[in-house]
C-alpha cells in the first residue's frame, strides 16, 4: 500500500499575503448563485470637503441660498398679492360698471316712461278739451255757472258759483280783487281791474284762470257781496242785482232755486292766495293748485287742464285800444286759454296772422274760426309758453257786444 505523501509548502512571509477568505455560508452561496446577481453602483461618491474652510464656505452658501429663497418667496407673495388686488379691483370696477350701466338704463327707461306718460296724458287731456270745446258743449257746461260780481266803483271782487240743481247744492270760490291773473286786453293784472273794461272781460278772466266756462253774471253792491260770504248764503243776492245779462225768467228761476237750498248745502270758500307786498300796496298770487280738489269735484276740471287747452298769445297789430282783449274774449269763450295780450312790434298789420308754433294746423283753423279772420301759417318754435301766436290785423272786426 502506497503511502501518500503530504507536501507542506512553507508560508509566504511577504506583507502582501492575504488572509484566507472565510467560507461562505450556504445561504450566501445560494444568494451568490441566484438568477439576479447583485449590481454594483457605477456612481462615484462626491468627495466631501473637509476642514473649517469648507464648513465656512458651506455656511455662506447656505445663507445665500436661504436669502435668495426668502426673496423669491417674498417676490412671489407680492406678485400674488398684486394679482389678487388687481383682480379684486377689476371685479369691483366691473360690478360698479354694471351697476352704473344698469342705473343709467333704469333712469333712461323711467325718463322715457315719464315722457310717454306726460305726453299721453297731455294728448288725452287735449282730446278731452277739444271734445268739449264746441259752443254747444261749453254752453251745456256753463248753464249752471254764474259769476257774482261785488262792485265798489271801478274795481270788484268775484264769486264763481255753480248752482248744482242735480244735487241741490251751491258751490262757490271767492276771488279777491287784488288777485293777479291774466286779464284779456290788460295783461297780467289785478283781476278786480278787469271790471273797468266791462263784465265780459271779467267773465273771460275768471274762465281763463279756473278753466271753467262762465257766460252769465250778476252785479251787486260790495256790502251785499260781503254779507253773502259771511253768512254762507245767496238768498239776498238776486233781489239786489244792479246789472246782469240774464233774462227776467232766468233770474226768477235762479232765485227760486237758491231759496230752496239749505244752508248746509252751500259752500262758499275763498281762493287760496299768497300775499305779495310791493311798496305801499299788497297783491295776491292765486294758488290754483290748492283748490285742485274743489275744481275736480265741483266742475270736473283736472289740475293742468288749462295747459291742455290751446294756449294763445295775442298781439295788437293795429293800435286800437282793447282790440286784443276783445279777440281774447272770443278765444276764451271758444275753450282756448289766453296766456298773454300785448302790443305788436308795429301797428300796420293789414291781415291777422295766426302762427302755429306748438300745435297743429287744425288748431290754427279753430283759432281762425273763433275770431272770424286770419291767415294760418306754420311757424314751429322751441318755446313752450304758447301754442299759437295771433297778431290782430286791420281785417279783424270785433263783435258788437264784446267786453261790455
Amino acid at each position: 500500500m502506497e503511502r501518500y505523501r503530504v507536501r507542506v509548502e512553507p508560508m509566504r512571509s511577504d506583507c502582501h499575503s492575504r488572509p484566507p477568505r472565510p467560507r461562505e455560508s450556504e445561504e450566501q452561496a445560494a444568494h451568490s448563485t441566484s438568477d439576479y446577481p447583485r449590481r454594483r453602483s457605477q456612481r462615484k461618491a462626491t468627495p466631501q470637503q473637509q476642514g473649517w474652510r469648507a464648513t465656512k464656505r458651506s455656511s455662506k452658501l447656505g445663507r445665500r441660498n436661504r436669502r435668495e429663497a426668502r426673496a423669491d418667496d417674498l417676490k412671489q407673495q407680492l406678485n400674488e398679492g398684486v394679482r389678487a388686488t388687481k383682480n379684486r379691483v377689476l371685479g369691483v370696477a366691473q360690478i360698479a360698471g354694471m351697476v352704473l350701466v344698469g342705473a343709467i338704463a333704469v333712469i333712461a327707461v323711467l325718463a322715457l316712461l315719464a315722457l310717454g306718460i306726460n305726453t299721453g296724458a297731455r294728448w288725452l287731456a287735449k282730446r278731452e278739451v277739444e271734445r268739449g270745446a264746441s259752443p254747444e258743449e261749453r254752453s251745456e257746461k256753463a248753464k249752471e255757472n254764474l259769476l257774482i260780481i261785488g262792485s265798489s266803483g271801478s274795481s270788484a271782487e268775484f264769486l264763481a258759483v255753480r248752482l248744482d240743481e242735480t244735487d241741490d247744492q251751491i258751490l262757490g270760490i271767492a276771488i279777491p280783487s287784488g288777485a293777479f291773473m291774466e286779464v284779456p286786453g290788460q295783461g297780467f293784472e289785478r283781476v278786480g281791474d278787469s271790471f273797468s273794461a266791462g263784465p265780459g272781460v271779467s267773465l273771460a278772466a275768471v274762465s281763463n284762470f279756473l278753466a271753467v266756462p262762465f257766460e252769465h253774471y250778476v252785479v251787486i253792491d260790495a256790502a251785499i257781496y260781503q254779507d253773502a260770504l259771511a253768512n254762507q248764503s245767496l238768498r239776498d243776492v238776486m233781489g239786489n242785482v244792479t246789472d246782469t245779462d240774464l233774462s227776467a225768467e232766468e233770474r226768477e228761476d235762479i232765485a227760486q232755486f237758491i231759496s230752496e237750498v239749505t244752508g248746509d248745502r252751500t259752500a262758499l270758500v275763498p281762493l287760496p292766495v299768497k300775499p305779495i307786498d310791493l311798496g305801499s300796496q299788497t297783491f295776491f298770487e292765486p294758488q290754483r293748485d290748492k283748490i285742485a280738489d274743489l275744481l275736480l269735484q265741483w266742475w270736473g276740471v283736472k289740475l293742468g287742464a288749462e295747459d291742455a287747452a290751446v294756449r294763445v298769445i295775442i298781439y295788437n297789430g293795429v293800435g286800437t285800444p282793447g282790440i286784443a282783449g276783445m279777440a281774447a274774449q272770443q278765444l276764451i269763450a271758444a275753450g282756448m286759454r289766453v296766456v298773454d295780450t300785448k302790443n305788436a312790434d308795429r301797428f300796420d298789420y293789414d291781415t291777422t296772422m295766426i302762427a302755429v308754433q306748438n300745435g297743429d294746423m287744425a288748431q290754427g283753423e279753430q283759432v281762425k274760426a273763433a275770431i272770424g279772420v286770419g291767415e294760418v301759417i306754420d311757424q314751429p318754435s322751441e318755446q313752450d309758453v304758447a301754442d299759437m301766436i295771433v297778431i290782430i290785423g286791420k281785417d279783424y272786426v270785433p263783435p258788437a257786444t264784446s267786453g261790455q
